[in-house]
């Protein structure tokens, strides 16, 4: 049995003798017996006193000064450590929190946004000019603009909704995940955008979570259809649908009303102003996190 460091050894326990404060060998170990030796200089110990008798204190002579025990030392405790970063006691490390005086800051705070809306709600032109007026390094990442990475072979789906072209949004989705954890990893925000439906599993939310992670905070652009018309009319190629199309869309985006994610209605505002507003809506998204 090992005894830390600076501890005295405890005495050996013998049958009838309990451990004893002051234990010392010699008082326990007469030493050896000689028959006939003198026995008189022996200290003949005192009768016990008589019940309810309490003996008067003996004043110390200076031949008979108590000796105080020896300090005890306990062992210093050690810390637990990982390498060079000391660990709290009795719980795992936990994410640091704002004073609750503190005002969030969104325009110096590494964040991962993701904005959605219907064709023609501006996604791309605030996120873009939102990535370029931070303070701190931004990156901005198009969900269509991966899609179209596709050249040959790509499966557009304004052709129809199928399994090929599920099939390279989820690899683009995943494509933008991966991208976004990146930046986050080595100190950039980011801002993605995408076509969010509120009633289709495929082409929701759940994706977004599992790729970027639980930290990713969505925002909904929702102007007016009038205005979404009009700005799909500006477009051209690939990205101009149909206005039977863009009608559909955007009665469809208008299931986020309710499902308490943050909805911006930018149909009188220009795109500096939405995204002056789209920061005040991140400030309260990182005080109170919505639930999705």
């Amino acid at each position: 049995m090992q005894h830390a460091v600076g501890s005295p050894l405890p005495p050996p326990h013998q049958p009838g003798h309990g451990p004893a404060a002051g234990w010392s060998p010699a008082a326990h170990d007469p030493g050896p017996h000689h028959p006939g030796a003198h026995q008189g200089s022996a200290p003949v110990p005192p009768p016990p006193p008589a019940p309810g008798f309490t003996p008067a204190p003996v004043p110390p002579t200076p031949q008979h000064s108590p000796v105080p025990p020896a300090p005890q030392h306990s062992p210093a405790p050690v810390p637990d450590t990982t390498g060079h970063v000391p660990l709290p006691p009795g719980a795992p490390v936990g994410a640091p929190s704002a004073p609750p005086a503190a005002v969030p800051d969104p325009a110096g705070t590494t964040l991962a946004v993701l904005l959605i809306g219907p064709a023609g709600a501006g996604k791309t032109s605030v996120a873009k000019y939102w990535a370029d007026h931070r303070r701190v390094p931004t990156a901005h990442i198009s969900l269509d603009d991966v899609r179209e990475w596709v050249r040959s072979g790509f499966a557009d789906p304004q052709s129809g909704w199928n399994d090929h072209s599920e099939a390279q949004y989820r690899l683009a989705r995943r494509t933008c995940g991966f991208a976004a954890r990146n930046f986050l990893a080595n100190g950039i925000s980011c801002i993605l955008d995408d076509a969010v439906f509120p009633d289709r599993p495929v082409v929701g939310l759940g994706g977004w979570k599992r790729h970027v992670g639980p930290g990713l905070l969505p925002v909904v652009l929702l102007p007016g259809l009038e205005i979404v018309l009009e700005r799909n009319a500006e477009r051209s190629g690939n990205r101009r649908l149909t206005d039977e199309e863009v009608a559909r869309i955007h009665g469809r985006m208008a299931g986020w009303y309710g499902s308490g994610l943050p909805i911006i209605d930018n149909s009188q505002m220009d795109v500096a102003q939405t995204a002056r507003v789209l920061d005040d809506v991140l400030a309260r998204s990182i005080a109170s996190p919505p639930s999705w």
